[in-house]
């Protein structure tokens, strides 16, 4: 069957938690800058991609709470994408980088934790199935042309931050060919790692709702 927007949402919420795990977990150098690489293309997508599908599909829905709800979330993510910007070409080897590191996942955490409990169960609240469904793939089509790095001084109304990401993403992607990533194998080890914590975070989510039953 295929994904919902939160599914699809939710999915990289899970990816940004392991390749975050993945730079924490080595005193290998090479290897933090390759996931510190993979960590910045997949943030720096994402947020993109929310601010053009999900975001405005929350304003036609939900009307101006959800006009509020967009509002936050482009705060939220500005603070992201500010922090993203800095590490995204800091060494691992600098004092700062940890700390750094740890401060964008706790905003990112935070910004995860307010889509999961207002944005999420209101928009799919509103959603048929096959809309839902119409929207993650919107959203995941729309990430395969967004940069793939942070620009925080970009417009973030819908017109203007068309034309920015249009702009941007051929050059992210052209230096992204001189930088490094982690390997096939790596990859693919990351993606099975994701899918487990999809798994459980389903399978709580069905004892959660039996157990309200």
């Amino acid at each position: 069957m295929p994904e919902t927007i939160s599914e699809a949402i939710g999915a990289d919420h899970h990816a940004f938690d392991e390749y975050y795990m993945n730079i924490k977990n080595t005193e290998d150098e090479a290897t933090k800058v390759r996931w510190r690489n993979q960590l910045t293309w997949l943030i720096a997508r994402h947020a993109i991609s929310e601010e053009l599908t999900m975001y405005p599909a929350m304003e036609k829905y939900l009307g101006e709470k959800g006009v509020q709800l967009a509002k936050t979330d482009k705060e939220q993510h500005q603070g992201v994408k500010n922090h993203l910007n800095e590490l995204q070409d800091m060494s691992p080897t600098e004092p700062r980088f940890e700390p750094l590191l740890d401060e964008l996942m706790d905003i990112l955490h935070h910004h995860i934790e307010h889509e999961r409990t207002e944005d999420m169960p209101r928009l799919e609240k509103l959603l048929p199935r096959e809309e839902s469904e119409a929207l993650a793939r919107s959203f995941q089509n729309t990430k395969m042309i967004s940069p793939t790095r942070s620009h925080p001084g970009a417009p973030t109304t819908y017109v203007l931050e068309n034309l920015a990401a249009l702009m941007a993403a051929p050059i992210d992607r052209f230096q992204d060919l001189l930088r490094d990533f982690p390997t096939q194998e790596d990859r693919e080890m990351a993606e099975k790692n994701i899918k487990e914590r999809q798994k459980s975070d389903k399978d709580a989510k069905g004892e959660g709702s039996a157990a309200k039953q």
